[in-house]
Formats: structure tokens, C-alpha cells, sequence
């Protein structure tokens, strides 16, 4: 069973029709003593950091995502849920779980490109991880987001995009995956990608 974090931030709808159109079995909760009786955790996200983090730690979801993790059950991050498993956020100075080390990085205007990132891009992922297993490399996702991870340490990067600069659009540690792009808004690449999640063996 998927536990599906709501923390009045996450992107609901459309990972609960990937969800249903997998066939997952999956509830969606805030409560976290709920959460915790979870298999699996998704971690979805649309939002703002500092906001986030501000109910997280009010409802104490955030410890309870935090005691998920150490059980070693599968979690995803997805977009904002990717950038909250980091240490920090440049959005509004923002500290966060401390998942996965490292920072959340804010794109430079002096790229000279449209910020919010939006639209599809092209992940090179090498095979690192089973979340990626048959899924082409340089497979294009859909990402919406002004702020990207940029991991302590590289090994923990499992897929890479071009976007003025190269940034870290998927990272791993241990039983933690997260994206930075939506894969429940990209298309069938997507949705294999969730269900690799599904069937992901730690």
C-alpha cells in the first residue's frame, strides 16, 4: 500500500489518476500516524518551500516522513517533495529535512532563460537506478520549478538535464528517489517510471 503525503502542497490529482491508472493501491493522508502504516511513500509536490516546511513541521508530518525513511521502505520525492528531502533551500532560506545532503539551488537570471523552468526536458540517467529501468536514456519528463538540487556529493545524482546550466534532476539515497520533473505529468516515460517505483526492490 502507497501512502501519499498531503501536506496541503502536493500535486494530488494528477499522482492520484497515475496512481489509479496503474492499478496501485494507494491512500492519501495528513495524518502520520496513517502515513507510517504505509509500504511505500510518495512524496508529491507544487508549492513554495519555506510554506511547506511551515506545515510539515506544525502538523509533525515531517517527523513522520522523516521516521518513514529510517524504516527503509521505498519514498519518492516528486518536484517540491524532491527539494524538501535536501538540507537547505535558497527559496526563502529555507531548512529542510536533511534526507539527502546537499542544497536547493536557485536558477541564475543571468542565463538569459525563461524562469519557472517549464516544459519538457531530457533526463540522462545511465541506467543508475531501478527507477529509470527501461526507460531510454535522454528520455524527455515535464518539469515546472525556479529552484533545482544541486547533491553534497555526486553519487547520490541519478539523472542529469540541460537547462542553461546541468543540474542534478534526480537524485537517490538508499530507500529515497526524488525528481525534480513531474513523471505523473509525462506522459507513458512517466508512468513507467512510477511504476518502476511501484515495483522497486531496496
Amino acid at each position: 500500500m502507497i501512502g501519499i503525503v498531503d501536506y496541503e502542497a502536493g500535486n494530488l490529482r494528477s499522482v492520484e489518476t497515475a496512481m489509479r491508472y496503474l492499478g496501485a493501491d494507494f491512500f492519501i493522508s495528513g495524518e502520520p500516524e496513517k502515513l507510517l502504516t504505509a509500504d511505500r511513500m510518495i512524496f508529491p509536490g507544487v508549492g513554495e518551500a519555506k510554506a511547506s516546511m511551515n506545515v510539515l513541521n506544525k502538523t509533525g508530518l515531517g517527523t513522520a516522513v522523516k521516521d518513514f525513511v529510517k524504516t527503509g521502505k521505498p519514498v519518492l520525492g516528486i518536484c517540491l517533495g524532491c527539494q524538501i528531502f535536501f538540507d537547505h533551500s535558497e527559496e526563502r532560506d529555507t531548512k529542510c529535512l536533511g534526507v539527502i545532503p546537499g542544497e536547493i539551488k536557485e536558477f541564475s537570471s543571468d542565463l538569459g532563460l525563461k524562469v519557472p523552468h517549464m516544459g519538457w526536458n531530457q533526463v540522462e540517467h545511465r541506467g543508475r537506478h531501478q527507477i529509470f529501468n527501461e526507460i531510454p536514456e535522454n528520455s524527455s519528463f515535464y518539469f515546472v520549478h525556479s529552484f533545482y538540487p544541486m547533491p553534497e556529493n555526486l553519487e547520490y545524482e541519478i539523472g542529469r538535464t540541460e537547462y542553461g546550466i546541468e543540474f542534478s534532476s534526480a537524485a537517490c539515497r538508499e530507500n529515497v528517489a526524488a525528481t525534480q520533473f513531474h513523471p505523473e505529468k509525462s506522459g507513458k516515460i512517466g508512468l513507467k517510471l512510477l511504476e518502476n517505483f511501484i515495483n522497486w526492490e531496496i
